[in-house]
């Protein structure tokens, strides 16, 4: 496979950043965008520089060209835009969260595995160099034992009708939360003992901000909180009995700083010169069609379910429901 050919759903400021990304990367081709205006998606193709527009997603889905479909519609849309591809016989890298919720991630997958083709969240961290470096300080015992984690994500952007709206799947977890629970999977793992959580709403019924705690079985404690209301720091730290990490920005990780007992800074990692950061969540698909793999290593389908159903539980007992719930 020389040239991978990738088509997007969806021409918002997502669309627009997978644009840039791929105007910069090596192996793929912008070939196609599809909008539910054909001048809309004539524009798109212009300005990025797209080989074909499509004034419907079907219309694009039909064309035998596209090997690779970027879904960048609201997660309300996520399941619907991803199965029509899977039934055209498209491989899918679907925007985060994967779909409004776990039923409908569940048959996403399972329609995958019938079709014999490669689906996978487009959560961009669980892709980054620095995020395997991560893994690799916390394994390699710079900290000591690892035993809590806390991490943040806010910013001021409660006022977009996409995160109020429960028709659109809003609210402050599937949009950020999403990411704050991602970077704890990956770095204390999945056996998680109880969750217990607060949230506020807004007037809409979504959550605007939310606090999440976790308690593995083995006494690790993660601490996470996300807000549509603030601009947080965006950090998550590591702590261990001999030192800990901090993070900076923990869904694009910037530079992780090596702290040891003494408070004093041990080494600094920064981030590889990057596109945007979702070059790597392309390649690692790229990865995934030339090996025939149906999933990605980096974010198995497994851990995407998993965190789904988590988040399920979360605005359930919050009492935030979507209509894609009922």
């Amino acid at each position: 496979m020389d040239t991978v050919k990738i088509g997007i759903i969806g021409t918002g400021w997502i669309a627009e950043k997978m644009a840039i990304t791929l105007e910069g990367m090596e192996g793929v081709e912008a070939y196609a965008v599809a909008s539910r205006q054909l001048q809309t998606a004539c524009d798109f193709a212009d300005r990025w520089g797209f080989t074909r527009a499509y004034g419907s997603y079907e219309e694009m889905l039909d064309d035998e060209e596209v090997e690779l479909v970027y879904i960048a519609t609201p997660h309300s849309h996520h399941f619907e835009h991803a199965r029509m591809s899977l039934l055209k016989g498209k491989a899918v890298l679907c925007e985060k969260a994967f779909t409004a919720n776990a039923r409908q991630a569940e048959e996403l997958l399972n329609l995958a595995k019938e079709k014999e083709l490669f689906i996978t969240e487009a959560i961009w961290t669980r892709y980054m160099p620095l995020s395997q470096t991560i893994n690799d300080l916390v394994n390699g015992g710079i900290i000591g034992r690892p035993m809590t984690l806390s991490a943040n994500l806010g910013y001021p952007i409660g006022n977009r009708e996409r995160l109020r709206q429960p028709a659109l799947a809003g609210g402050a977890l599937l949009d950020l939360g999403v990411y704050a629970l991602n970077f704890a999977s990956m770095v204390f793992g999945t056996d998680v003992e109880r969750v217990t959580s607060t949230c506020v709403k807004t007037d809409t019924g979504v959550d605007a901000q939310n606090s999440i705690t976790l308690t593995f079985k083995d006494g690790k404690i993660a601490v996470l909180h996300s807000s549509m209301l603030s601009m947080t720091d965006r950090q998550g730290i590591i702590s261990g009995d001999k030192g800990h990490l901090i993070i900076e920005n923990i869904n694009n990780p910037q530079r992780i700083r090596v702290v040891t007992e003494d408070y004093k800074t041990a080494v600094v990692y920064n981030c590889p010169p990057q596109i945007t950061g979702y070059e790597y969540q392309v390649y690692a698909s790229m990865e995934a069609l030339r090996n025939g793999w149906l999933e990605s290593p980096y974010m198995p389908h497994a851990e995407t379910l998993r965190i789904m159903r988590m988040m399920d539980d979360l605005r359930r007992e919050w009492g935030v429901r979507y209509p894609a719930d009922e």
